[in-house]
């Protein structure tokens, strides 16, 4: 079965960076989307930056308006993880921030519209001077 556990978040200072890290167990991430989400306290839950299954060199890879710029999502398959590089952050960015995976056999150019099954248990950014 499938497990995802995040790290790297933490507190940082507005206009610093973090990386988080999405380590994957239990199956290879060849054939999965890998999703970055975050939930503030009090907001919905939301997409931030997917990337599709290793079937296409690269991925297809889709961010919110909001990080566009800002964050970098990458995926190394032979070390089961995904990663997300979050620079310039800003305290609208203070959110939990979880990975989850989706079983895609053909990548598709919207990652982040796929139903995300597996779920990490998240990790707290917070963006504050």
């Amino acid at each position: 079965q499938l497990q995802l556990v995040e790290s790297g978040g933490g507190l940082v200072q507005p206009g610093g960076s973090l990386r988080l890290s999405c380590a994957v167990s239990g199956e290879a991430l060849d054939y999965y989307a890998i999703g970055w989400f975050r939930q503030a306290p009090g907001k919905e839950r939301e997409g931030v930056s997917c990337i599709s299954s290793g079937s296409v060199a690269g991925g297809y890879i889709n961010y919110v308006d909001s990080v566009k710029g800002r964050f970098t999502i990458s995926r190394d398959n032979a070390k089961n993880t995904v990663y997300l590089q979050m620079n310039s952050l800003k305290p609208e960015d203070t959110a939990v921030y979880y990975c989850a995976a989706a079983w895609e056999v053909v990548a598709t150019r919207t990652p982040c519209k796929l139903g995300y099954g597996q779920w990490g248990p998240g990790t707290q950014v917070t963006v504050s001077s």
